[in-house]
């Protein structure tokens, strides 16, 4: 449903963007699994061009430039004294913290415990093993017992041996414990969010991460106190959040300063907004023909691994806009709100799945699953945002 400001401002390239979702979608998802099939040289040279932390790959320079053209669209337009006034909006950046970090982690641990240790199970092998790293600054010697895992000398390295559900688990709870906190600018912008109370979010929940991304991790994961990933945190938000952001903020006001913020608003947004979805759909395609070769060659566990995921990100979305709607926001800081927790920063919890367990552990390969369902499942969530804007007042609009 279109609000009446934006019906005949908006390009019409995002209409039909949003008409025919599903399609572009599905044909995104179809044409990157065909491109990394046809060219696995070509998708293998690009998914390796990426900055590492500690050998694991924290930052995909071709995702970053991706990620960049669509977070770029969305800072330049953001007047950033609304910024500021969004900052003093108490309720929505009080749901936003209590969904993420009192009920998401708990909700992923809980569900992806439930269908991959016990409803997909035999599915996955009930004998199943997984080789993983030892865990940091443990020698045990071959054979004894940790956890739920034994010590193994695996092509003369010691590793631990560990059922290869628990290992896809430790993977589903990297990612419940890492909000979004870059690419939910996109998906609130494109469900016509509040933009500024949507970065006031981020800010917030980068700073909240740094503080109990350790805390919840290692306690979930039964490890002690799980080593946060500080570089990879830092890095992917400078590179995600604080460049495109400074990048909008210093082009905004040079461009208004010059050529006046009449020319701004009418040429410069107008030939600009598309572009976001121009680079939301070529992430989609490089997403797919990146991990090609994996999703053909484990097209079940993918599957398995993704109910758990999808499941979480639909319950976490339902409960995070429910509480907004009883809270009486406005439906611009609903969507943003209700998002924020939905989606994930599965840059980190690659990078700290690959740190921990490494590269080609099960945990590896969900936090892998988290970024192919994560573009598609917004996307939806974004179209049902979209339909159910007159459950919200609007900006400018008083409930009685």
């Amino acid at each position: 449903m279109n609000t009446p400001s934006t019906v005949g401002t908006e390009p019409k390239m995002t209409r039909v963007f949003e008409r025919y979702l599903t399609v572009w979608v599905g044909l995104c998802i179809v044409g990157g699994i065909l491109l990394g099939k046809v060219a696995p040289g070509l998708a293998g040279a690009l998914d390796g061009l990426a900055i590492r932390v500690n050998g694991a790959p924290v930052v995909s320079v071709p995702i970053a430039v991706c990620l960049f053209f669509m977070m770029y669209p969305i800072m330049v337009k953001i007047d950033f004294a609304s910024v500021v006034r969004a900052g003093k909006s108490g309720k929505p950046v009080f749901l936003t913290l209590f969904v993420n970090w009192c009920v998401k982690p708990f909700t992923m641990y809980a569900i992806a415990l439930f269908f991959l240790g016990f409803a997909f199970r035999g599915l996955i092998g009930t004998d199943a093993v997984d080789l993983v790293k030892m865990p940091f600054g443990l020698d045990l010697p071959v054979g004894a017992r940790h956890g739920a895992g034994v010590v193994t000398l695996h092509e003369g390295v010691k590793m631990l041996q560990v059922p290869l559900w628990r290992s896809y688990l430790a993977g589903c709870i990297l990612l419940g414990i890492a909000p979004c906190t870059a690419m939910v600018l996109v998906w609130g912008s494109l469900a016509r969010g509040n933009d500024g109370l949507t970065l006031v979010m981020v800010a917030i929940n980068s700073l909240t991460m740094l503080v109990l991304y350790g805390v919840l991790g290692g306690f979930l994961l039964g490890v002690g106190r799980l080593p946060v990933p500080w570089q990879a945190l830092l890095l992917s938000i400078a590179i995600y959040v604080a460049l495109p952001l400074g990048a909008g903020y210093f082009s905004r006001r040079w461009i208004i300063s010059t050529k006046g913020e009449a020319w701004f608003n009418q040429k410069f947004l107008h030939v600009l907004t598309p572009i976001t979805i121009i680079a939301l759909l070529t992430t989609l395609v490089l997403l797919f023909s990146f991990k090609g070769a994996v999703i053909l060659a484990n097209p079940l566990i993918i599957l398995w691994i993704a109910v758990p995921l999808f499941i979480q990100t639909n319950l976490i979305f339902g409960l995070g806009y429910g509480l907004a709607r009883l809270l009486k926001l406005r439906y611009e800081d609903a969507a943003p709100a209700a998002m924020i927790g939905a989606s994930n920063h599965f840059e980190v919890a690659i990078a700290t799945a690959t740190m921990l367990f490494g590269l080609s552990s099960g945990a590896a390969l969900a936090t892998v699953v988290g970024v192919l369902i994560e573009v598609p499942v917004m996307l939806m969530l974004v179209r049902i945002c979209l339909r159910t804007q007159h459950w919200f007042a609007h900006r400018g609009t008083v409930h009685v």
